[in-house]
C-alpha cells in the first residue's frame, strides 16, 4: 500500500455538530473518547441529527473536563454544560435502536439546543458505552458496543476515495457543486497514502499502535448534501455515489471500524493494512 498515513482525526462531541480535529485521540472499545458522548432528542425520544435539522452544522461543541461540552453557534451565547450525574435515564431511539441516556440536568441546556434549531429537543448523555447500545448484531462480535454514533465506533475515509469521488463529480451534471470537502462525509481517521477505493477490501488494520476490525463499507445518507459552513444542501455527492458507487444496495463511500485494542492515534500515525 505504500506509505499510508493518518491524515487527520475527527471528534464530534455531540452527535450532529460539528466536529474537532485534535493531533491525537485516545481508542476506546466504543470509538474515540470524547465522540459522539452526547446527542439530541425530540419530544417521543428519537434521536435529532443533520437528516432533520441540517442547521446543526453550524452548531459546535467543545469537549470540558469530566465529560462535559461548551456549545456555540450563531446568535447565540456559548453555553457549557457538565456531564449530568448518571441518575434515571430516559430511552433514547436512534435509527431503531433503544438505548439509555442521562438528561443534561441544567433546564439552560435544552432551552439553548431548542432555541438554536427552533424545535422542541432535549440534550442527552451517554453515561456508560461499555453497556448501553450493541453494535449491529449482524456484524457485531458478543459485547462490541458504540456510542450515538450511527452505529460503529470509528468511520474510515480516504483522501484518494475522495479525490476520485470529486473527479466524478466534475465529470458528471452537476460539477458545480464540487468539489467537496471531506467534512461532508464527517469521519473519524482519514488516510492519506492510498489508492482510491483500496479500502474496499480492508478486512483489518492497524493505526498507529491500536488495531481496528473493519466490519463494513458505509452506506451514506443525506446528510452528506449538507455544507457543512453553510447547512445548504445540494444533490451531491449521492448523485454521483448512485451512479458509480452503489454497492449492496447502498451508496457507499468510507469503511466502519470496530477497535480490537485500546491506546492513543496520533495525526501522523503509519496506517498499516494487516488482511
Amino acid at each position: 500500500m505504500g506509505n499510508a498515513l493518518l491524515q487527520s482525526i475527527h471528534i464530534h462531541p455531540v452527535k450532529a455538530f460539528r466536529g474537532l480535529a485534535p493531533r491525537e485521540a485516545v481508542v476506546e472499545p466504543w470509538g474515540l473518547a470524547g465522540d459522539r458522548r452526547w446527542t439530541l432528542i425530540d419530544d417521543g425520544g428519537k434521536v435529532v441529527t443533520q437528516r432533520q435539522q441540517p442547521r446543526l452544522a453550524l452548531a459546535a461543541a467543545e469537549l470540558t473536563p469530566g465529560g462535559g461540552v461548551r456549545l456555540s453557534a450563531p446568535g447565540m451565547d456559548p453555553l457549557t454544560v457538565p456531564a449530568p450525574r448518571p441518575v434515571g435515564t430516559v430511552p433514547v431511539e436512534i435509527f431503531g435502536d433503544k438505548v439509555e441516556g442521562v438528561l443534561a440536568e441544567d433546564a439552560a441546556a435544552h432551552a439553548w439546543c431548542s432555541d438554536f434549531l427552533g424545535a422542541d429537543v432535549r440534550l442527552v448523555h451517554m453515561d456508560d458505552p461499555a453497556t448501553r447500545r450493541p453494535v449491529d448484531p449482524e456484524y457485531a462480535r458478543p459485547g462490541e458496543t458504540v456510542s450515538f454514533a450511527d452505529g460503529y465506533p470509528l468511520l474510515l475515509t480516504t483522501r484518494a476515495s475522495l479525490e476520485a469521488l470529486n473527479s466524478l463529480i466534475a465529470q458528471g451534471p452537476r460539477a458545480t457543486e464540487g468539489p467537496l470537502p471531506m467534512n461532508r462525509f464527517r469521519p473519524n481517521v482519514v488516510v492519506e497514502g492510498t489508492a482510491a477505493w483500496a479500502e474496499d477490501a480492508w478486512s483489518r488494520v492497524a493505526v498507529g499502535e491500536v488495531t481496528f476490525r473493519v466490519t463494513k463499507l458505509c452506506g451514506r445518507c443525506v446528510v452528506t448534501t449538507t455544507d457543512q459552513g453553510t447547512a445548504a444542501r445540494g444533490k451531491e455527492p449521492l448523485a454521483t455515489l448512485g451512479r458509480h458507487r452503489r454497492i449492496d444496495g447502498k451508496l457507499a463511500f468510507g469503511q466502519n471500524l470496530v477497535p480490537l485494542t485500546t491506546g492513543t492515534i496520533r495525526v501522523g500515525d503509519a496506517v498499516t493494512v494487516l488482511d
